[in-house]
């Protein structure tokens, strides 16, 4: 089979550097492909050249809509060809300074609807499936866009407890430990600079959740991520600073909390007290929306598999 397109410098990001994404198309699909030119040859298997030709068709189409091609990507696009799902490449778009983000699977796309169309949003999930990310590049473009004029994220600093008085520095230098993840997606959407300047004037807020209590948030989208930490008074006392013309994002993972065994979760107990509220959007992630390292997704899947082999009943 014969694949022919039309933009070489295009193309080439398509087969990476030292023709790497193909190597990795080749292994997973037991085919091989050559390159010339702005042409493919794919031999083997019919089946299995229609499946390539379609994750060739559909990262060619990725990249020319401006995003680049990691392992990630070419993992979900032959997980896609195989399972006979559509390529999500059509869905909801976030334009950040940085890049133009995309759901990659079909929850995530609902997720981003979810987030845009609600004004509390709860995303379930196991690690690695875009929950707080997705939400993150939201909160970004509303920013940037004017739509807001504060996005504050915040997660619970539970290591931290009574043991914080014992960590060297300063109380900023304290807690950035347990903020580091959201300062990643923040930079992977807005330049330093400009992180710089928009969290010296307050339009970025970083913040544990313990910082929140007592506050209104106005004009704002605030994220509260790793929310399995925090407790119900938390959960309530969080869910209710929400003021005029705000939206906000809950997500976390029930079966991964690190609350004291006899605290029960505020985001278990918000998943079943909120469930049918107007205005509430809840949506689950599975171990097929995982999408950071390929492996991740086998952990996830084969922590599922031990709990229910071995009858796990546990609940945060």
């Amino acid at each position: 089979m014969s694949l022919e397109f039309g933009d070489n410098a295009v193309l080439a990001r398509v087969v990476g550097p030292h023709n790497k994404h193909l190597a990795e198309i080749e292994r997973k699909l037991a085919v091989e492909i050559a390159h010339r030119g702005n042409r493919l040859t794919v031999s083997g298997p019919a089946y299995a050249r229609a499946h390539a030709g379609q994750v060739l068709r559909d990262l060619y189409l990725h990249v020319e809509r401006g995003n680049d091609v990691a392992s990630g990507d070419v993992d979900d696009a032959v997980r896609l060809s195989l399972s006979g799902e559509k390529s999500t490449g059509n869905g909801t778009s976030i334009s950040t300074p940085r890049r133009v983000i995309r759901g990659r699977t079909k929850t995530q796309n609902a997720y981003l609807d979810a987030l845009l169309e609600n004004d509390l949003v709860f995303g379930f999930g196991p690690a690695g499936t875009g929950k707080t990310y997705l939400a993150v590049a939201v909160g970004v473009m509303m920013l940037t866009r004017g739509e807001i004029e504060r996005l504050v994220l915040s997660r619970p600093a539970v290591e931290a407890g009574e043991r914080l008085g014992f960590l060297p520095g300063d109380m900023k230098e304290k807690v950035d430990p347990y903020l580091q993840p959201l300062y990643d997606a923040l930079h992977d959407m807005l330049p330093a600079e400009q992180i710089e300047r928009r969290m010296a004037i307050r339009e970025i807020e970083v913040a544990p959740l313990a910082f929140m209590r007592g506050r209104t948030l106005a004009n704002s989208f605030v994220i509260l991520d790793e929310a399995q930490n925090a407790t119900t008074q938390q959960m309530k006392m969080v869910l209710t600073r929400l003021g005029e013309n705000s939206r906000m994002a809950v997500t976390g993972d029930p079966s991964q909390t690190d609350l004291p065994p006899n605290v029960a979760s505020g985001l278990h107990e918000a998943r079943i007290i909120l469930r049918d509220v107007e205005g509430v959007a809840m949506v689950e992630f599975g171990d097929e929306d995982v999408v950071r390292h390929p492996l991740v997704r086998r952990i996830v899947r084969a922590y599922a598999a031990h709990d229910a082999a071995r009858g796990d009943k546990r609940r945060p």
